[in-house]
């Protein structure tokens, strides 16, 4: 079902300092920032040669990533995105082995402008997953 690792997304209480360390103190072409309200964060993509690093920060107090930040000030690694050929049939196939899916159950679009989805951490090992339809 999942495809290739999209992305690994870190939050950070500053942006502006995280994207300079990728920048200037490993050498990585990086994104311009962009904001993206519906989803509560802004965000700076990390390229690299096999996948990318999503730097996020919170946008707003209501942010759905404020609290985490506000447990882990120095960042931390937040999610793993991977792709799927088709978030629908990936989505029902999920609901259907039990698995939770986040939120209304319907998909957004994300940060590169296609449909993602956001699956429950305790039923993925700890760990936050977002499906991005490739």
């Amino acid at each position: 079902m999942i495809g290739r690792l999209n992305h690994v997304a870190i939050a950070v209480s500053d942006l502006a300092a995280a994207t300079a360390t990728y920048k200037n103190t490993l050498g990585a072409k990086v994104s311009e920032p962009e904001s993206l309200p519906e989803h509560g964060v802004t965000v700076v993509f990390v390229e690299l040669p096999n996948t990318k690093i999503e730097l996020l920060q919170p946008l707003g107090e209501a942010s759905p990533i404020a609290g985490f930040v506000a447990k882990n000030p120095a960042g931390g690694i937040h999610h793993l995105c991977y792709e799927v050929d088709d978030i629908l049939k990936a989505r029902d196939q999920l609901k259907a082995s039990g698995a939770r899916v986040l939120g209304d159950g319907e998909p957004k679009i994300g940060a590169h402008g296609k449909p993602v989805l956001f699956l429950h951490p305790k039923d993925f090992n700890g760990a936050l997953v977002e499906l991005e339809q490739a």
